[in-house]
């Protein structure tokens, strides 16, 4: 266990971040020394306990103590390593000068005298530096956009944030990609939709996304489709002036429902909206097992652009291990079947860091999806979530390797650059395997636009269905550069969200009604 004591509430959620990040396996609890008045009615992020006389005999038990004070226009970082036979043992302390720094620029130098204490005191670095949020490219991406070189932009992620040289690379490289498409949409007067579909054959052991077993709702999914046609409705109605730019249908598994239900939702969709703006029209059909002849012919006849076949790997055994019903085979005939229909735009998800993968399965991996030449890529590294069983019931597999490394995804990138993608998005999240992140490749001219809109945050997306989540990026900059970014959810039990599908409009109209 770490321990982190704060004199008063402020930036804990960074320092949490960064400190999983170096320690992924230890468990980190913060503190306060403050007085209980000073942090009454406050936000306080992750889990926070006040500190009392009784609380510092903890510290006895933990294997590291950060203490962080905040005195007038200095910070002072001290960390304590406590040594196997209770020999107590200092490893650093600094004091940071905040003179003159706002908020932004305290947060920094912060996170930089921390990482750099700790990359001293264990001689680790993070391929990613500082740099503990899930959007790394929109850095890089304002750089560009303020009119910054490539080498401008690589000193600036150096120095504010200790990226590694083959990171800010990439990151230069994808927001350059992002930028030359994301020129072609008019965010003003544009938004996109996401419909999601909670439903799946089976919940993987990784996974912690909405999603409910369709065989305990499979006589409900009429009534899901009624009460989302109803939140459509609304979306159309208020967004009528607007360019629908691109729709996403993921889930769960939109190929869950049956070939009837898909058409019918598709056409709801195309009845509704002005599609003549629209980029890129997509259907994650993802799971093998829940694809077929007559499912794939219902998107090919409503115009769908774009699929997913979706792996996550081609080992058997870790298939099973993870709780997903198909077969290596099923996955390459789904894949077959759907270029045979015509599909020309199909995308596979893979995961790094599964269950008791190694390096050469990986490579047996990317020699089968070469073999099959997918136009989109997305390399996956994973990040297990609270919700997921591997978390759950971790002792189950708590004796299994989980690893992911540079070496893992630079094959991947290898494999991907010999059939002809082209890495095009990015993102990160917490408790990634080996501190990666997620890439997309793509074939020239199959780049996923909504992909890239919704990690970019430039435009408003309009979320409907059981666990969505609606943002509305409002137009005008802030001074920063930033645009302010408002949120709504809808409820993600598919229950709650049938009886109360009206409430859920509601959100969405406070959300719009500015």
């Amino acid at each position: 266990m770490i321990v982190v004591v704060f004199n008063k509430p402020d930036f804990e959620y960074d320092v949490h971040s960064l400190l999983k990040e170096f320690f992924p396996q230890e468990d980190v609890q913060m503190y306060y020394s403050c007085s209980p008045d000073e942090v009454e009615g406050k936000n306080l992020a992750c889990t926070h306990h006040e500190m009392t006389d009784d609380g510092v005999k903890e510290f006895a038990d933990a294997s590291q103590v950060f203490k962080i004070d905040y005195v007038g226009d200095e910070i002072a970082v001290e960390w304590t390593v406590n040594r196997a036979g209770g020999n107590n043992s200092m490893t650093d302390d600094i004091k940071i000068s905040v003179t003159g720094a706002d908020r932004k620029e305290t947060k920094n130098r912060l996170k930089l005298a921390l990482y750099s204490m700790i990359e001293k005191g264990t001689g680790k670095s993070l391929p990613w530096g500082t740099l503990s949020g899930i959007r790394p490219t929109k850095i890089a991406m304002k750089c560009i956009e303020d009119g910054m070189s490539d080498k401008e932009t690589y000193d600036y992620l150096k120095e504010t944030y200790l990226a590694s040289d083959e990171k800010i690379d990439l990151s230069i490289g994808i927001a350059k990609r992002e930028k030359a498409l994301l020129d072609k949409v008019d965010y003003d007067n544009g938004y996109s939709l996401y419909i999601g579909i909670p439903f799946c054959p089976s919940t993987c052991a990784y996974c912690s996304f909405t999603s409910y077993p369709l065989g305990v709702w499979k006589n409900r999914v009429d009534d899901y489709l009624d009460a989302l046609e109803k939140e459509i409705d609304y979306t159309a109605q208020k967004f009528y002036h607007k360019k629908l730019n691109s729709i996403y249908i993921g889930g769960g598994t939109p190929t869950t429902l049956s070939p009837a239900q898909l058409d019918r939702l598709i056409r709801k969709i195309k009845c509704s909206f002005v599609l003549k703006d629209c980029l890129e029209f997509t259907v994650e059909a993802g799971r093998p097992d829940s694809i077929t002849r007559e499912k794939l012919m219902a998107l090919k006849k409503n115009g769908i652009s774009r699929i997913s076949v979706n792996p996550q790997t081609m080992k058997q055994q870790t298939l099973d291990i993870i709780g997903r019903h198909h077969t290596v085979d099923d996955t390459i005939q789904s894949f077959k079947l759907a270029r045979e229909l015509g599909f020309d735009n199909i995308n596979m998800d893979l995961i790094m860091g599964l269950p008791e993968e190694t390096l050469d399965d990986v490579r047996h991996t990317m020699e089968l999806v070469k073999d099959m030449a997918p136009d989109n890529v997305t390399i996956h590294s994973l990040a297990v979530k609270r919700a997921a069983r591997l978390t759950i019931f971790k002792d189950r597999y708590s004796d299994m390797q989980m690893v992911n490394t540079q070496e893992h995804m630079d094959l991947c990138a290898a494999y991907c650059k010999q059939m002809g993608l082209e890495p095009y998005y990015l993102y990160r999240q917490k408790g990634m395997a080996g501190n990666m992140e997620n890439v997309g490749y793509a074939a020239k001219g199959k780049a996923g636009v909504y992909n890239i809109l919704i990690m970019e945050e430039k435009q408003t997306i309009v979320a409907c269905g059981a666990g969505a989540s609606t943002k509305r990026v409002w137009p005008v900059p802030n001074p920063d550069g930033t645009h302010r970014i408002d949120r709504c959810e809808n409820v993600k039990d598919v229950g709650q969200y049938i009886a109360r599908i009206d409430e859920m409009i509601e959100r969405k109209q406070r959300l719009f009604e500015e």
